[in-house]
């Protein structure tokens, strides 16, 4: 053996060693990384705060903040946040400023590239300007909280798996963070143009309809008139609609119609599943300030909630917000550079063209278009309006908060302690009368489009008799003047809520939370049945389609976990879906007739071979399932998944779940009571696997269990389980 390969051999031998020691000490600290969870009891020192703060815990792990002051009250809830969700508030920050592939990698600057189209850093630098003192010197207190957890509590898992550790958090990425919902419940331009081509035809408003009439529920119009018309079957074009089930329910009722003399408010929102969730829950308190229910991930205050006063819930509004043009010559001053740094790999540059009052972007179709939209050009937190509701008094301090309401567009339902219910929708509508439906011509950028005004929104004035409800769907009546959404979602769950709050005369807190339970369709249930009467009769079935047809014929609209009939209609209903968009059909087919002849073609689809008809026996528990993904799933990290949950409800059902949709909290609010009624989330409150917190909810989730989420002292110092304070 020569010099040279003996040389070559140690020096293999020394990398092998050194590979797998490595090895062993990414597995060890990704192992004890599992294990690690953030302090909850004792006594801690010297982190920051002013007077001493006390952070009782309850047996979920819920934190309930009680400080002296307001500042110190903002820092621990940014501690709490930043220890239970550490890696989610960096992901979600990377996510929205564009700087997923300094940890990822040159897989993640894709998604870069599209983030930084809307340059949210600057947005948040204005918004942040434009805070009072009070809004700035809160975010700082809370951005302080959560960069003193990042000093003294365990590094979590995520980190350690990617080998980074995050930079520190700023105030104003408390203000990016928020964006992110902005970003999600926005009708954006590529939507816009995708209905282009349709309206130009003549044939969008005909195809694509503003609600079902059969089902239709405007909130403003009240349960006298929310009747379904007789021999009535859904619009097929309504109900086959691609889009994901991103929205929400709500309703709240006044003391005139409850058992227990006070208003009850119940709301559900609707995103994606993921672990940790969206919702962190909280209860803060301080002289002056107690405000408790749900906050976004990095965001202080509370959201949607309650304070001693009042309690809101929201919706989203479904309405248009930008205007979409065609480009007009361009102006070479107005490009900017990007730069992306890329982990594993070099920086790359990227421009963008920016104005002060609209931005210019590439269509997924290539054309280059420019974007006006009023939360660019505009830049207003909405933080400002979520505070001024943790501190209102009255439905009517409420509805004066929600005036400056920057958006996304949000129905709200409103409920006090009098006993009064309200309901108006608030946020930033252009008066555009393309309404989202069209690219507007280039020359129409000479003529910027108003607001809407705050009162001439849809609205119902506070009273102890009203009933109020939305569900993403057309919230006004005949005689409104304003179109305001190019399509609201289909009204299939507002009708059946609506139906629900009609059955009684009075509710309580249990009535409301069985109704968020509800897994009838009424809509895919008249599909179904005038499905299988068209069919019933006919020579060309197969044995096997002819048994579909008879357990469709059978089916109570119910996507219960143990229905059979349920898997069979969402697989025809996909189907047809699928056909609608390969080749759209003409609006004879599709309005006049609620079947058309796409039936015969969807059930050959869902029949084409054995496996396809045997997947048709699965229960809708099997077949609707859904599996609990952390985000970094996609890199195989699947040790980090949450539950599965069996299927249970799908799109258009009030317990909505379906294509890794659901319901992101329940809660239901006995006005004035506060430590009655509830919220339950569908995992946990800590993004920590090691904490004991981290799917803990999911079993009283599935079981339709609503979880107090106590308020009064005393209910708070009886739920305590773990007790830590924080000391100067």
């Amino acid at each position: 053996m020569t010099r040279s390969v003996r040389i070559a051999l140690r020096i293999a031998a020394v990398l092998v060693a050194i590979v797998l020691i490595v090895a062993v000490t990414y597995t060890t600290s990704v192992f004890s990384g599992m294990h690690a969870a953030a302090r909850t009891t004792g006594t801690l020192a010297g982190l920051g705060v002013r007077q001493p703060v006390e952070i009782l815990r309850d047996a979920r792990g819920v934190p309930h903040i009680r400080a002296r002051n307001e500042r110190d009250a903002f820092f621990a809830q940014g501690f709490v946040e930043g220890s239970d969700r550490l890696f989610q508030l960096d992901l979600l920050r990377r996510y929205v400023y564009g700087q997923l592939a300094e940890i990822l990698g040159k897989p993640g600057l894709a998604a870069d590239e599209d983030s930084r189209i809307v340059p949210v850093r600057a947005i948040a630098a204005t918004q942040w300007s434009r805070l009072d003192e009070r809004g700035r010197s809160d975010l700082q207190a809370f951005a302080d909280g959560v960069n003193a957890a990042m000093r003294t509590q365990p590094t979590p898992v995520e980190f350690r798996a990617l080998t980074y550790r995050p930079q520190p958090w700023a105030p104003q990425d408390s203000l990016a963070v928020g964006f992110a919902t902005v970003l999600d419940l926005t009708d954006d331009w590529n939507e816009v143009a995708g209905r282009d081509p349709s309206w130009r035809a003549g044939t969008y408003d005909a195809t694509n309809p503003i609600t079902d009439p059969c089902y239709d529920a405007p909130v403003t119009e009240g349960l006298a008139h929310v009747r379904q018309t007789s021999n009535c079957t859904a619009r097929v074009a309504t109900l086959l609609d691609p889009r994901a089930p991103v929205g929400s329910n709500q309703w709240a009722a006044g003391a005139g119609h409850t058992t227990t003399g006070r208003a009850l408010l119940a709301n559900d929102p609707h995103l994606r599943l993921g672990i940790p969730g969206v919702w962190y829950l909280v209860d803060l308190s301080f002289p002056g300030y107690h405000a408790a229910g749900a906050t976004l991930a990095g965001t202080p205050g509370v959201i949607l909630g309650h304070n001693d006063r009042i309690a809101w819930a929201a919706t989203n509004g479904t309405t248009a917000s930008l205007s979409v043009y065609e480009a007009p010559p361009l102006d070479a001053r107005a490009w900017q550079s990007e730069t992306f740094h890329v982990r594993f790999g070099g920086d790359v540059q990227q421009r963008y063209y920016r104005t002060p009052d609209a931005f210019g972007t590439k269509l997924d179709d290539g054309r280059f278009v420019l974007v006006r939209w009023d939360a660019y050009a505009n830049p207003r937190s909405s933080l400002a309006t979520f505070d001024a509701l943790d501190r209102a008094g009255s439905i009517e301090d409420a509805v004066r908060a929600l005036r400056t309401y920057p958006g996304p567009t949000q129905n709200f339902a409103l409920a006090d302690v009098t006993g009064r219910a309200a309901y108006h929708l608030a946020g930033a509508i252009p008066n555009d009368p393309a309404w989202s439906r069209y690219v507007h011509p280039a020359k129409d950028l000479a003529h910027p489009y108003p607001l809407v005004a705050f009162d001439e929104l849809p609205h119902v004035a506070a009273s102890r008799d009203a009933v109020v409800w939305t569900s993403n769907n057309k919230m006004y009546g005949p005689g409104y003047p304003l179109r305001l959404s190019p399509e609201f979602a289909p009204p299939y769950r507002a009708y059946r809520v609506a139906q629900m709050l009609a059955a009684r005369n009075t509710y309580d807190v249990a009535y409301f939370t069985a109704m968020q339970m509800d897994t009838l369709s009424l809509a895919e249930r008249d599909l179904a049945r005038a499905f299988a009467a068209k069919e019933r009769n006919a020579t060309t079935l197969a044995a096997g389609q002819r048994a579909l047809v008879a357990s469709l014929a059978a089916w109570d609209g119910r996507f219960a976990p143990d229905s059979h009939g349920a898997t069979i209609a969402a697989a025809l209903r996909k189907a047809m879906n699928a056909q609608k968009n390969q080749n759209m059909m003409t609006t004879s087919i599709y309005l006049r007739s609620p079947l058309g002849n796409k039936i015969p073609a969807a059930l050959d689809a869902v029949t084409k071979t054995p496996d396809d008809t045997a997947a048709l026996q699965q229960t809708w528990g099997v077949a609707g399932a859904v599996r609990v993904k952390h985000p970094l799933a996609a890199l195989g990290m699947s040790f980090l998944n949450g539950t599965t949950f069996a299927g249970n409800g799908d799109s258009y059902t009030v317990h909505v779940q379906n294509g890794g949709f659901s319901q992101s909290f329940r809660a239901v609010w006995d006005v004035g009571n506060w430590d009655a009624g509830g919220i339950t989330i569908p995992q946990g409150e800590s993004g920590q696997p090691g904490s004991g917190h981290y799917t803990d909810q999911a079993a009283d989730w599935v079981a339709g269990k609503l979880l107090p989420l106590p308020f009064s002292y005393a209910a708070v110092r009886a739920a305590t389980a773990d007790r830590l304070t924080l000391t100067p």
